[in-house]
């Protein structure tokens, strides 16, 4: 693809069709696609009433822009809200997006207060949060800001999951603590057991703002519709994206209508955020995931392959040392290169996505069966017993 700016290191591999969690070459060859566009394609590849949603809308109205109400952006807004903590939701198009909207929120909320000074974020060791110059600066990856002059003035770091050490770090000036309840790009990290109802305890106390990532935690990707919700706590705000729209671009900022309060009219737009096209697949998703039974599938299919991952560290210990994660964001945690392992898994039918510490992760959707299970099971022990490792 020569007119293709070349920012990504992109696998010589093209496909043409999908189909629920297979999709399919040119030449037919099958891939079990368990890294679904990087935890984005929900309920696999042509979900009929995603496909029927879309069709349906896209004979209707496309595109008016947020200066008139969209209706199926008012009722996807509505749905989140009844399944979360939320009260007020603005829509952008990504991950990014949305966790820019949450940053400036959150500054705001204070300004709007009179705390003009209560600016710093305090964020996370290996953390992501996005390739803009303030997710960068939010984000914890030194190469990913080399030769963009990103200024990182106004993001606190500190480590992850050690609240006695976060404690430290709040002063005068701090506006939120932004932390991803399990972190998918560094590598799988789960915080410690009760960290997620400290941090809320410490932001409470200190009348400072609890933000959440979630952009690839959420929508059922842990077999809670949120990963925070394991917990049982309420953030203040938090940002979406990935997996709500099923594969079609969308983004979330939601948040409580007190933490919302400095967001008036011209503090924030987005032109084609929560359009009829997005809102409408978006609420098809939401919809599908929160049926009876269906974040529990996520659970069970988690557990399945968690326990096979496991029972393949004992027999092939130089290869990898064990699984990590949550529901269906599972990480392998690897002994040998982590590129080398996906390289060898896609070569043989079955696609992952590698990750910081020399992880990789499993995110396939979240409506696969024990059949599709037992697949991947069956691909990665044959993959892993004809690697030959010094």
């Amino acid at each position: 693809m020569k007119n293709v700016m070349p920012t990504y290191g992109r696998i010589d591999l093209s496909f043409e069709r999908g189909e629920g969690p297979w999709l399919f070459t040119k030449d037919k060859k099958k891939y079990l696609d368990f890294a679904t566009g990087i935890a984005v394609n929900t309920l696999g590849h042509s979900n009929k009433d995603l496909i029927n949603t879309l069709a349906v809308q896209s004979k209707k109205l496309w595109h008016t822009s947020n200066l008139y109400n969209i209706k199926p952006q008012g009722e996807l807004a509505e749905l989140i809200c009844e399944n979360s903590f939320g009260e007020s939701v603005f829509f952008c198009n990504s991950g990014a997006e949305s966790l820019e909207g949450t940053i400036k929120l959150c500054r705001k909320f204070h300004f709007n207060n009179g705390d003009k000074n209560k600016t710093d974020i305090l964020v996370c060791s290996s953390a992501f949060h996005g390739r803009t110059l303030g997710t960068l600066a939010a984000g914890d990856n030194d190469k990913h800001r080399e030769g963009f002059g990103v200024n990182t003035n106004g993001f606190i770091r500190v480590p992850f999951g050690n609240i006695d050490e976060i404690k430290k770090f709040i002063n005068k000036n701090t506006a939120a603590i932004l932390v991803e309840p399990i972190q998918g790009e560094g590598g799988i990290n789960r915080s410690p057991k009760g960290f997620l109802i400290k941090l809320r305890e410490l932001c409470s106390e200190n009348k400072i703002l609890l933000a959440l990532d979630e952009v690839q935690t959420g929508i059922g990707r842990t077999g809670k519709l949120f990963a925070h919700q394991w917990a049982d706590i309420k953030p203040d705000v938090m940002a979406i994206a990935k997996g709500l729209g099923g594969g079609f671009p969308i983004g979330a900022v939601v948040s409580t209508y007190e933490a919302a309060s400095g967001m008036s009219p011209g503090t924030h737009g987005s032109t084609f955020g929560g359009n009829f096209l997005a809102s409408s697949v978006a609420k098809s998703v939401i919809l599908q995931v929160t049926e009876d039974g269906f974040l529990d599938n996520v659970t069970k299919m988690g557990n399945k392959l968690s326990k096979a991952i496991n029972l393949l560290s004992t027999e092939y210990p130089k290869h990898i040392k064990g699984v990590r994660g949550k529901g269906l964001m599972i990480g392998i945690v690897c002994n040998m290169s982590n590129a080398d392992l996906c390289a060898n898994l896609r070569e043989n039918g079955l696609l992952s996505v590698p990750a910081g510490n020399n992880v990789l992760r499993l995110l396939p959707p979240l409506n696969i069966n024990n059949e599709h299970a037992d697949i991947c099971i069956e691909i990665l022990n044959n993959t892993l017993n004809n690697i030959k490792v010094k």
